[in-house]
């Protein structure tokens, strides 16, 4: 096992599932605390600096879900990674809507945590160099990789890491379908056909804050069977 500097924290009111996870994860090379409940949890993400947090949703004193927008207005770049039983499509689009990046349903294999979790410190490690990424132009839309930022037109949106990387990767191909596949691995590094739910959930929360009429999409369109286009000049060519 090699040691290494991330430091994550683990937010679980089960006992054992906090210190399962603890074990497994500190065994693979990482350096974990723990909370009990969201509003310990909540105070060590404050004061603490960390590399990723794994949030259970439903806890004592503060849920999830709270905790996580509490988290992305004061430390809008950490990745966090929910782990809960709730799982329906409607829980997930609460999760993200909160300012999730992931979402793994219990019971889960740690295996996969792992996965995840380094998938997601990729990310973190790229969203801390935005520095490196191209202002990219096209149309009606630009991107600020320093801010997380998009202008669309004279609108500034304000994105989540994930959003981000969706429409980065959107805007190196302009007006030629992105497939799900696609997305999940430039995105997330990873996939399966379980994932391409999420990937819909993000572009759904992606496409409400650049489209004035989510029914009437101007830049950001379906592509039945395949993934989705991007046109920033607002054609859509059939």
């Amino acid at each position: 096992m090699q040691k290494n500097n991330k430091r994550l924290l683990i937010v679980d009111d089960d006992k054992q599932i906090r210190e399962l996870l603890s074990f497994d994860i500190s065994h693979s090379g990482y350096i974990t605390d723990t909370a009990q409940d969201g509003q310990e949890g909540l105070k060590k993400a404050l004061e603490n600096n960390y590399d990723l947090i794994l949030l259970d949703v439903m806890m004592p004193k503060m849920n999830g879900y709270d905790v996580c927008k509490n988290i992305r207005i004061a430390k809008p770049n950490v990745p966090v990674l929910l782990l809960t039983a709730k799982g329906t499509i409607e829980d997930k689009t609460q999760g993200f809507d909160c300012g999730a990046d992931d979402y793994l349903i219990k019971p889960f294999e740690i295996q996969e945590v792992l996965l995840r979790i380094r998938a997601l410190l990729r990310r973190g490690e790229g969203n801390q160099e935005q520095n490196s990424k191209e202002v990219l132009r096209a149309g009606d839309i630009e991107i600020l990789p320093d801010s997380l930022e998009a202008m669309i037109q004279d609108r500034k949106v304000k994105l989540t890491p994930t959003e981000f990387e969706i429409l980065y990767c959107m805007m190196q191909h302009i007006n030629s379908p992105v497939t799900l596949a696609t997305l999940l691995d430039e995105v997330w590094g990873y996939g399966s056909d379980e994932d391409v739910r999420m990937v819909r959930v993000h572009v759904g929360g992606l496409r409400q804050k650049i489209e004035i009429n989510t029914r009437e999409p101007k830049y950001l369109h379906t592509v039945v069977n395949v993934g989705y286009k991007l046109t920033p000049f607002g054609v859509l060519d059939e």
